[in-house]
């Protein structure tokens, strides 16, 4: 059995950008009233008293947006330093980062990973639904102050989007070889915006590889990070690129992780919906942790049935929660 060890936690639902891949326009989001969030205290006893002890060390915080969390910043500070803490990221859009950059490097946060689906201002816009004036700039004075004030490795996430934003797989790819950034490039999904997806489709991480190789060359890279990205680096590039293939490639084999969501439910999987508890209502009728940490005890051992493979047993065709509910 793959060692489960990798929590990552959504902070809000909330999010400053309207993505196409994950909350288009149209679709109604019912955001959850602030009652309804994991408080810090109450994030801080689950991680201590049930995750700890059944051998969570890595905690990657996201949302929604993490940054328009208030006290995202105690957060990161009260994680990074319980005793059993190995690594603790965040995944963020970046829009808000170059105000809180150094308080994040300085609170522990050890490494970073940024939305960034495109170099062009306009295609970007378009992808984040964003119709005033542009926030590109903005996203990439985010990035470079990450990257002065320690982060590294610094990843840059790419979804690629045919017909949108798959002509810039190699400016993309190319952020790679002056900088030490870490640029992944991850499979498009049915999940947050199935019309787009079944208009779209996807394109699979090979023919991407193959731009890359057929312009640069690629060998093995050296990074390896957490999650389960393939990463490659061009020849005397200074970082890598990596490929986050889950449409064309299933890897439940390799999953180290599961997912808790702002108001508390514990996912043991993205793509099937099978076997999740909330613990937040729980906790707050009185359950001991002890109670709950035999819960996820066992939900742990049942993980491997409870997969993509697996995704027919629990998932009938719609998800009941988009990506940014979900923590991605």
């Amino acid at each position: 059995m793959n060692r489960i060890d990798y929590l990552r936690i959504s902070l809000v639902d909330r999010c400053n950008f309207r993505c196409t891949y994950c909350m288009p326009e149209g679709m109604p989001i019912d955001y959850l009233p602030p009652p309804n969030l994991l408080t810090h205290d109450e994030l801080l006893g689950l991680l201590q008293e049930v995750f700890i002890p059944l051998g969570f060390t890595r905690f990657r915080l996201t949302g929604g947006e993490p940054l328009v969390r208030p006290d995202v910043v105690p957060i990161v500070k009260a994680i990074a330093a319980l005793p059993q803490t190995e690594d603790v990221s965040m995944t963020t859009n970046a829009f808000l980062l170059a105000n809180v950059a150094q308080d994040l490097y300085d609170a522990g946060l050890n490494r970073i990973n940024i939305s960034l689906d495109s170099l062009d201002p306009e295609i970007f816009d378009q992808i984040i639904g964003n119709r005033g004036r542009s926030r590109w700039q903005q996203v990439w004075s985010g990035i470079q102050t990450a990257y002065d004030v320690g982060f590294n490795p610094l990843k840059l996430n790419v979804v690629v989007i045919p017909g949108v934003n798959d002509h810039e797989v190699l400016d993309l790819a190319a952020l790679s070889i002056e900088r030490h950034w870490h640029v992944r490039f991850i499979e498009f999904m049915p999940i947050g915006n199935s019309d787009l997806f079944g208009d779209r489709g996807w394109i699979d991480s090979e023919t991407i590889r193959q731009q890359i190789r057929q312009r640069w060359g690629l060998g093995e890279g050296e990074v390896q990070g957490a999650g389960p990205a393939d990463v490659f680096q061009i020849p005397g590039a200074k970082g890598t690129v990596g490929f986050i293939s889950q449409m064309s490639e299933c890897f439940c084999d390799r999953c180290n992780r599961m997912r808790l969501s702002a108001d508390g439910w514990l996912r043991p999987c993205l793509l099937n919906e099978t076997g999740q508890i909330d613990l937040r209502s729980q906790l707050r009728s009185g359950v001991p942790l002890i109670d709950l940490r035999q819960q996820v005890g066992d939900l742990l051992a049942a993980k491997p049935e409870i997969n993509y493979k697996m995704r027919e047993s629990g998932t009938t065709g719609m998800y009941a929660r988009t990506m940014s509910q979900i923590g991605g």
